[in-house]
């Protein structure tokens, strides 16, 4: 059974590994066994990336990459391919958001945020994907999110991407599934992340309204996101496809306290 857990011998590609959510799960794929290679869109970024692997004892590579730029992605693929090898397991991470009312925000805005948040990942699966086929098998993990089911006011833009994600999750899992791939997506709720910082600042409302609607009465950590990632990434999870696996604490299941 451990050995069904294990990443040894695997390459995995981290979109946006730097820090956050793509840091702990490609810290968790170290763990069990991955080579370790990730993203991300400036050298300073991918610097303070490195150095954070390094203080974890773990070895990773780096690469300075527009993810919503296709010919640098195949690049970047391509140079993983070389200097690494075929990349086994892709999770596409990186992300953005604007928190913005719909009637406020500018077209470019949620033009940036679409390209950011779905056709990126639509650019670097359909990068990896042919030596995925060539080898024989791959996985692909897309971060999608309760907002791929949910929608809530200021997040139009994110909430569209996020549910596109859903649905090309779904999409490569039906057309590359017959090759041994496997893209299914994980569903985070609410996490402590840089990202969220500004909505956990004491006193915020928001931060109490979301344990008010959480069962488990907290924020998600990263780390609570490293099993059911493994999960998604080794052959226990062969023949599981097109599925979203929602990591919230159990928000999506619950409706609230009567008042």
């Amino acid at each position: 059974m451990r050995n069904q857990f294990s990443l040894e011998g695997r390459v995995a590609l981290v979109t946006g590994g730097s820090y956050g959510i793509g840091f702990a799960i490609a810290s968790a794929f170290a763990g069990a066994g991955a080579t370790i290679v990730f993203n991300d869109i400036n050298r300073e970024i991918v610097d303070k990336g490195l150095e954070a692997y390094a203080l974890d004892n773990i070895k990773a590579r780096g690469y300075v990459c527009d993810v919503t730029d296709e010919d640098r992605v195949k690049d970047m693929v391509a140079c993983i391919e070389r200097e690494v090898g075929i990349i086994d397991i892709l999770v596409n991470n990186a992300g953005i958001i604007r928190r913005v009312p719909m009637t406020e925000m500018p077209a470019g805005d949620f033009r940036n945020v679409i390209d950011v948040d779905l056709v990126a990942p639509f650019i670097v699966a359909k990068a990896v994907l042919p030596s995925m086929i060539k080898k024989g098998g791959g996985k692909i993990i897309n971060i999608c999110s309760m907002m791929s089911e949910l929608g809530r006011e200021t997040v139009s833009a994110y909430a569209a991407a996020k549910g596109g994600l859903k649905m090309l999750t779904r999409n490569i899992a039906s057309e590359y599934g017959a090759y041994n791939i496997q893209c299914n997506g994980i569903g985070p709720g609410y996490i402590s992340t840089p990202q969220t910082a500004p909505l956990r600042e004491p006193g915020h409302p928001f931060d109490a309204f979301i344990i008010s609607k959480t069962p488990a009465a907290r924020w998600g950590m990263p780390e609570d996101l490293q099993g059911p990632a493994i999960f998604l990434a080794s052959e226990a999870s062969d023949f599981v496809n097109g599925h979203i696996l929602y990591v919230d604490g159990g928000i999506l299941a619950y409706i609230g306290k009567q008042p």
